[in-house]
């Protein structure tokens, strides 16, 4: 494999966002077609702390990107109002759809739906929640198709991403040239940063690098009860 140019990259910090009570009651909790639950007081000071934790790349973060859905968007303006950079909403990162699971805890979906949950952690490309909400490949599709002109569009820079579990991992699985099944050996904790570096090469594909993983600021646990996907 070439070795990629010295050059400067492209550098997304991906911020996954802060607990809501559906996050510590391990219940399904999607995107925009979702009860949309907005971040509980533990959440807002998760996020205020890796905020400041990041406070350090201030004069580097040009812009910042957010999920419309209401924790992400909670989370990037309090990242925002730290660093000092304004947000640009984009429905692309945010979190997939689970359909009428939305809601209901990991226990209760098991006991009322449990054939088509083995199915849905069985079946990348099979659909959640009664047909009603996304399969991990259309959320990848989503995902990475807007990826690309991100990079583009912010080539050389660095920018903050405040997205959602799925995404966050997509991406991930992406710049590491793993099989979409590999977020299912992937954890993150709420309000982690993770890190990836895209390095411009002449006629090809930017190189990407994936330059931290799931990372907390000191002291804060970077695992959470873990989610099954």
């Amino acid at each position: 494999m070439a070795l990629p140019e010295p050059s400067q990259p492209t550098t997304l910090v991906l911020v996954r966002h802060g607990v809501t009570a559906h996050t510590t009651e391990r219940r399904f909790s999607g995107g925009l077609a979702g009860h949309n639950p907005g971040l509980s007081e533990e959440g807002r000071a998760q996020v205020k702390e890796t905020a400041e934790w990041l406070l350090p790349l201030a004069g580097q973060v040009g812009s910042m990107i957010s999920s419309p859905v209401l924790r992400t968007r909670e989370s990037a303006d309090i990242v925002a109002d730290v660093l000092g950079v304004p947000v640009v909403e984009d429905p692309a990162f945010a979190e997939m759809d689970f359909g009428v699971w939305e809601g209901m805890t990991f226990d209760e979906v098991a006991e009322h739906h449990r054939s088509e949950l083995e199915e849905w952690l069985g079946q990348l490309d099979r659909v959640p929640g009664g047909g009603l909400g996304e399969s991990f490949r259309s959320v990848e599709e989503r995902v990475l198709g807007r990826l690309h002109p991100v990079l583009e569009e912010h080539e050389g820079n660095t920018l903050v991403v405040v997205s959602h579990v799925t995404p966050i991992k997509v991406m991930v699985a992406h710049a590491m040239g793993a099989p979409l099944e590999a977020l299912f050996r992937m954890e993150l904790a709420p309000a982690s940063v993770t890190v990836l570096s895209f390095y411009p090469q002449p006629d090809r594909a930017p190189h990407p690098s994936l330059r931290m993983f799931n990372g907390v600021p000191p002291g804060r646990p970077a695992f959470l009860e873990p989610r099954p996907w």
